[in-house]
């Protein structure tokens, strides 16, 4: 098994008996009206074109990334699903950690390119994604609910632009 450090928080892929927890996560991290359902987040933590990251520090998970990958025009591309720290771990380096296994596991996918959206709103998240080499590609308006927008970014896999 793969594991990851940051300080004493590895990282793992996720197992069947992490869910609980997993989405216990997502109820912390969103209100109701922008989590995704259990059944939904449930389908992604399974499906065969996806990959999933948990964090955790001793036997608490504290973060969880998910990406999928799929056929479009000819290229295999990734989307960033989800990436989320609880509230006390952010600020801290996990949430790059974790966008770091989530872009090395849609490499190994074949994946040339990702993409993901963002609460326009989400200052620390967008951030974190233009540090990592994301490109801000436009908006897409009333995406989330209370007619929120969000960012639509962008990462070339293949040829990621230097962040030096």
């Amino acid at each position: 098994m793969a594991l990851c450090f940051f300080g004493f928080m590895p990282c793992r892929p996720y197992i069947a008996a992490d869910f609980q927890a997993l989405y216990a996560l997502e109820q912390l991290c969103f209100a109701p009206e922008f989590r995704f359902s259990r059944r939904y987040m449930r389908s992604l933590t399974v499906a065969h074109n996806a990959a999933v990251w948990v964090a955790e520090q001793g036997t608490k998970l504290t973060g969880f990334g998910i990406v999928s990958w799929a056929r479009h025009s000819g290229l295999i591309v990734a989307y960033i699903e989800t990436l989320e720290v609880a509230p006390t771990e952010r600020g801290r380096g996990l949430g790059q950690t974790l966008l770091e296994r989530l872009e090395n596991s849609a490499r190994l996918a074949g994946t040339a390119v990702a993409g993901l959206h963002v609460d326009a709103e989400n200052l620390a998240a967008i951030r974190l994604y233009e540090r990592a080499g994301f490109l801000c590609q436009g908006q897409k308006k009333n995406f989330y609910p209370q007619g929120r927008a969000a960012l639509i970014y962008r990462k070339d896999l293949v040829n990621p632009p230097s962040l030096g």
